[in-house]
């Protein structure tokens, strides 16, 4: 039986930013594209153990809308390697009824890597299992921002008033509306910061920080971060 088999309870959503990749192939003498490439895998690690302990949703935070100001070079590297990893984990999606979604502006992409996100969300947008959330060209304010805009094209086509507006209605708006908000959120590299992630869906998350360099996230970690939510009491503001 392993930690989180004895565990009285399992978060219903984690959700992850994976930081540390360019500082874990720096420290090998690598380039950063090495490290990138590195944290793939322990995005797969880290999805079948998600699998495994049949956590509902789970939700990574693969790439920021700052991070477009990044060298050019860089960001053609993680776009081609967002776009090569989407293609190659089909097989893992359909094996295990994975759910895809993609969240973010994905306007800023190229149309080859729009079209593979569509094509990755339709072939599993039947899945029942485990719901994958990938915020991509993603922002908190973005998310917020784009909400606010919906809400104001409803008041100015009168299908709402601004009375009516409130923070359930504001909500319904945002991205992931009909999924829970995270319940756990873990940060790796030993940054103590939330970094314009589910700003608003973060409202009463535990925050659980690591040293660890995402590429070298397994298991014993994801217990770690696992046996922290356990040892919580979540008063949402109450006694």
């Amino acid at each position: 039986m392993t930690k989180a088999d004895s565990l009285q309870k399992l978060p219903k959503h984690i959700a992850v930013v994976m930081d540390g990749n360019g500082r874990w192939a720096k420290k090998r003498h690598l380039p950063r594209s090495m490290g990138h490439k590195a944290g793939t895998k322990a995005v797969r690690k880290l999805i079948e153990n998600v699998v495994a302990l049949q956590i509902p949703v789970l939700t990574l935070f693969a790439f920021g809308t700052e991070n477009w100001q990044r060298p050019t070079d860089e960001v053609e590297d993680l776009m081609d390697l967002f776009f090569t990893h989407l293609e190659k984990e089909v097989a893992l999606f359909q094996e295990h009824n994975i759910q895809v979604r993609i969240i973010g502006d994905l306007t800023l992409f190229s149309e080859t890597l729009r079209d593979c996100i569509l094509r990755t969300q339709s072939l599993t947008a039947t899945h029942t299992g485990l719901v994958l959330v990938i915020a991509a060209s993603y922002s908190g304010r973005w998310d917020i921002t784009q909400a606010a805009q919906q809400l104001a094209q409803d008041v100015q086509e009168g299908l709402l008033t601004t009375k009516q507006i409130d923070a359930a209605k504001f909500s319904t708006k945002l991205c992931l509306p009909d999924l829970p908000d995270a319940d756990l959120f873990i940060r790796t590299s030993g940054e103590r910061r939330i970094s314009n992630f589910m700003l608003w869906q973060l409202a009463y998350t535990e925050l659980y920080f690591t040293d660890i360099l995402w590429p070298d996230f397994d298991k014993k970690e994801l217990d770690a971060a696992l046996e922290f939510f356990n040892s919580r009491q979540r008063r949402f503001g109450k006694v």
